[in-house]
């Protein structure tokens, strides 16, 4: 079992981040650091390992923030942009390291290979290019990451499947809207959870407050964090004083320590 595992949240924002451009709302013009969000992403760091779950457009933006030197691989959980567009900025890990392992479905790296072309490339290689070490991951086959048990967690984004991971007692979900009692099996018993909860309003392909809120009261870990947040779940410390005293809305550069 993973002992002192630190978890950064690199971003806890939606598909276009917080503020987003050109917006006048409230929450976008606020001036609580805790209302700036990135785009959704984690660092989980124990002894010497450093791993990412998804890289996003601000990846380079976040591992400059957190000084991150090393980088043992990447955990995506889809193809989506906001998880995925960050791959080429791996490159000084590269030029350092060697290949960055990434780990994920199939269809993912189906999807990495279309937009990143030159970053598989095997022939003719721009001798700028990074590469990776292609890791499959697939539903009810828990895999290795620097010596400790992943279980990935499959779930529905809308009608898109999604991988979360587990890894000890920790448990990380994002873009969730629904999930089959079976993986919540897999779920059950973590001290500390993160899931999305995008808003208040209902949303087709992502929790709103009030599901990822019945969502924790079902799955009852020690502490739930939400992430994956629009301005449109309203003010950061407003929201907050709502929670359960075991529930908080993480924020940006928050870390943790299971």
């Amino acid at each position: 079992m993973i002992n002192n595992l630190s978890v950064t949240f690199l971003g806890t924002g939606t598909s276009q981040g917080i503020p987003i451009i050109g917006s006048t709302h409230p929450v976008c013009l606020s001036d609580n650091p805790k209302d700036k969000r990135l785009r959704v992403s984690v660092l989980l760091s124990w002894k010497e390992f450093n791993y990412v779950i998804d890289c996003g457009p601000d990846f380079r933006q976040q591992m400059l923030r957190h000084n991150v030197k090393h980088l043992d691989g990447i955990l995506y959980t889809h193809e989506h942009s906001d998880h995925t567009a960050g791959l080429d900025d791996i490159r000084p890990f590269f030029f350092r390291q060697g290949n960055i392992p990434i780990y994920a479905h199939k269809r993912v790296v189906k999807s990495l290979i279309k937009r990143f072309d030159y970053i598989f490339e095997e022939k003719n290689r721009y001798p700028g290019a990074p590469s990776v070490d292609i890791n499959f991951v697939e539903n009810n086959e828990p895999f290795l990451i620097g010596n400790e048990i992943v279980t990935p967690i499959n779930v529905l984004h809308n009608k898109l499947q999604v991988f979360g991971y587990r890894v000890g007692d920790f448990t990380y979900l994002t873009d969730v809207k629904s999930i089959d009692p079976i993986e919540l099996e897999k779920i059950k018993g973590s001290k500390v959870i993160v899931v999305n909860a995008l808003r208040i309003e209902p949303h087709i392909s992502h929790f709103n407050l009030d599901e990822a809120l019945a969502f924790i009261k079902e799955v009852n870990p020690e502490k739930a964090y939400f992430t994956h947040i629009s301005h449109l779940l309203g003010f950061h410390d407003e929201v907050e004083k709502m929670l359960p005293n075991n529930v908080h809305l993480a924020y940006d550069n928050l870390t943790i320590t299971i």
